[in-house]
């Protein structure tokens, strides 16, 4: 008799990830640390906004692993084109930024989770298997401070909280030392609608001049 053939095991269908960062040897590391955990996961790689808006473009994705500080518009930004684009796709901000400062606006800007660059390798793999489940991943000593602002809408308690993800952009790179003329040409604006987001931050903040604004960005961590 003819034996029969066995067809072979389908190859298993991991994840599809997008990295979104703009340093090649954390790209690298978080693929590492992720390949091995997830069988048949698929990366995609983008190092700053313009590239990561073609990915999404061009297909789907399950999570995004997203940096904020990336070239162009900063990943705040980008955690809106992301749900407009692509509203089944989970995020997960993966930043060197301190939670406290920056964790509640990404969760309220669509956000799945949040996890700090110092955070040990496990924590990468039980943020991203969590929220493939449909979960959100925060830290234990965030998740109090989390619910309080998304479930009211009190002032917010610093002024850099009221800004707006635009002007937040501008503050930092105002705190960077960079000009008018550098910040509206980084990111593709007039010079006039940088000095408006400029006037803007004087009257939110109360602090008329770019010492004032940087000071105040190195001390609330919004800044490296």
């Amino acid at each position: 008799m003819k034996a029969k053939s066995v067809a072979a095991p389908s190859p298993v269908r991991g994840p599809r990830v997008l990295i979104v960062e703009d340093h090649p040897i954390l790209r690298r590391g978080l693929k590492d640390i992720l390949a091995g955990e997830f069988p048949g996961i698929a990366f995609g790689e983008a190092a700053d906004s313009r590239t990561a808006v073609a990915a999404l473009e061009r297909e789907a994705w399950d999570v995004v692993l997203l940096d904020i500080a990336i070239p162009g518009r900063d990943g705040l930004e980008l955690l809106a084109d992301v749900r407009r684009m692509r509203p089944a796709t989970r995020t997960l901000v993966v930043s060197g930024f301190p939670e406290e400062e920056f964790a509640v606006r990404s969760f309220k800007l669509g956000a799945a989770g949040y996890l700090g660059k110092g955070q040990a390798p496990e924590e990468l793999v039980g943020a991203v298997k969590k929220i493939l489940a449909g979960g959100k991943y925060v830290l234990p000593r965030l998740a109090e401070r989390l619910a309080a602002a998304l479930g009211n809408n009190h002032a917010a308690k610093s002024p850099h909280e009221a800004l707006s993800a635009r002007e937040l952009q501008v503050l930092r790179l105002i705190a960077a030392g960079k000009t008018v003329k550098a910040i509206a040409a980084e990111l593709a604006l007039s010079e006039k609608t940088i000095a408006t987001y400029r006037a803007r931050l004087a009257e939110k903040t109360g602090l008329p001049t770019n010492v004032a604004l940087a000071r105040y960005a190195f001390r609330h961590g919004l800044v490296r």
